[in-house]
C-alpha cells in the first residue's frame, strides 16, 4: 500500500502539520487503522479507499478515531493529486458527511462544516492548566474555545498538558487577535486527550473560530495563523453554515506499507 507523508498548512518542508496518507488496498478494520496510526506517530493519519467515483476517508491519532480533520483532508487532497490519481475536485465521504476540497492555484481549499461554539462556564481546572486569564469562553461538540486579551498571552502559554487530558472534549483552542495587522487572528489548539499535546496546525479548529471572529470583526474573510512550534498560515472564509479553509502542501516522504 502507497504510504505518504505530507506537510499541510505550508509550503515549505517540516513546517506546518505533518498527516501521513494511506492508500488502502481493500477494506480494513478500525483496529488495524488505530495501529497504522500509532506506528506513524504523527498527529494524524488518514486512510483513503475509492468510493463510487469519490473517496471514503477517515482520520486516526495516534490514541482514537477522530470525526474530523482538516489539515488531514488537506494533505490527501494534496496526496491525490501529486500522485497524478485524480486531477479536479476530490470528494471525501467522511463520519462528518461530505467533504470536497478543490485546487486554487497553489493554494488547497477546503470545504468544511461550521461548528460553531456557545458561551460555556469554564471548568476551573481548564483555566488552572492554560495558566492564563480568558476574556470569554464558549464550546461547541468538539472542544473548549477560549479567548485570551493578547497575542503574546497565546504565543506564550505553557499549559499543563496532563490536566488537559482529563477535559470531557477533543481539545482546547486558544485564540486572540492578531498583533500586528499581518493576521487577522492566532490561535494554538491542545488536545492531550486525543494524544497530541498540541497540533501545530488544526484545520477542523478553523471550523469555529471563523464565525467566532466573524461576529467580532464583522467581516468573512480571514488569514489566520496557527501559532506552535511549527507554525502555519490558513486562509479561511465563513460561508453561512460552511468554511473554506485554503492552505499549501508538500509531499516530505513516499513509502509502501508492507504488512
Amino acid at each position: 500500500m502507497r504510504l505518504l507523508q505530507v506537510d499541510a498548512f505550508t509550503d515549505v518542508p517540516f513546517k506546518g502539520n505533518p498527516a501521513a496518507v494511506c492508500f488502502l488496498d481493500r477494506e480494513r478494520d478500525a483496529a488495524w487503522m488505530q495501529n497504522v496510526a500509532a506506528e506513524m506517530n504523527l498527529a494524524e493519519t488518514a486512510f483513503l479507499i475509492p468510493k463510487d467515483g469519490d473517496y471514503s476517508l477517515r482520520w486516526f491519532t495516534p490514541a482514537v478515531e477522530v470525526d474530523l480533520c482538516g489539515h488531514a483532508t488537506l494533505a490527501s487532497a494534496h496526496a491525490l493529486w501529486d500522485e497524478k490519481i485524480l486531477d479536479g475536485e476530490v470528494r471525501f465521504h467522511t463520519r462528518s458527511g461530505l467533504l470536497k476540497a478543490r485546487r486554487d492555484g497553489e493554494w488547497i481549499e477546503l470545504d468544511f462544516p461550521a461548528t460553531r461554539e456557545e458561551a460555556a462556564t469554564a471548568p476551573p481546572e481548564m483555566i488552572e492548566a492554560l495558566g492564563a486569564k480568558p476574556v470569554y469562553v464558549g464550546r461547541n461538540n468538539f472542544d473548549y474555545l477560549v479567548q485570551l486579551a493578547t497575542e503574546d498571552e497565546v504565543r506564550n502559554l505553557k499549559p499543563d498538558h496532563a490536566a488537559l487530558r482529563h477535559l470531557p472534549v477533543r481539545g482546547v483552542i486558544v485564540t486572540s487577535r492578531g498583533a500586528n495587522g499581518k493576521f487577522d487572528f492566532v490561535s494554538r489548539f491542545f488536545a492531550p486527550g486525543s494524544g497530541i499535546d498540541e497540533d501545530p496546525v488544526t484545520g477542523s479548529a478553523h471550523c469555529c473560530l471563523a464565525p467566532f471572529w466573524s461576529e467580532r470583526l464583522k467581516k468573512n474573510d480571514f488569514v489566520a495563523y496557527q501559532a506552535s512550534p511549527r507554525g502555519g498560515t490558513v486562509k479561511v472564509r465563513l460561508e453561512g453554515d460552511r468554511v473554506k479553509l485554503l492552505g499549501r502542501a508538500v509531499t516530505v516522504l513516499r513509502g509502501e506499507l508492507v504488512v
